[in-house]
């Protein structure tokens, strides 16, 4: 019984930490979007969503998935960080219509 419970303690504490590991940051490089997961994609075009879409309510999820992938997936991206993707990203998104 005592072993189960250790087991179970453990991990509960292993599997946040893997599962935060394997998130997409704004430091990895745009090589890494494409071999990135559908759910590590999203978490990280939805978390760009919530954090510009101050600045243009266009500025969604969907707009970072469709600007990331292509991003990627033209040219050789290289030693580009996402940062810089996301940058822009925003930057090439006109102000919306008045």
């Amino acid at each position: 019984m005592i072993r189960r419970t250790t087991a179970l303690v453990i991990c509960l504490i292993v599997l946040p930490s893997i599962a935060n590991a394997a998130r997409l940051t704004m430091d990895d490089k745009v090589s890494r979007w494409p071999r990135a997961s559908t759910d590590e994609k999203i978490d990280f075009a939805t978390r760009m969503g919530k954090a510009f879409s101050s600045l243009n309510a266009e500025l969604d999820k969907n707009y970072f998935i469709r600007c990331l992938e292509e991003t990627a997936n033209i040219g050789n991206p290289g030693e580009i960080k996402l940062e810089s993707a996301v940058k822009m990203c925003v930057s090439v998104k006109k102000d919306p219509p008045e």
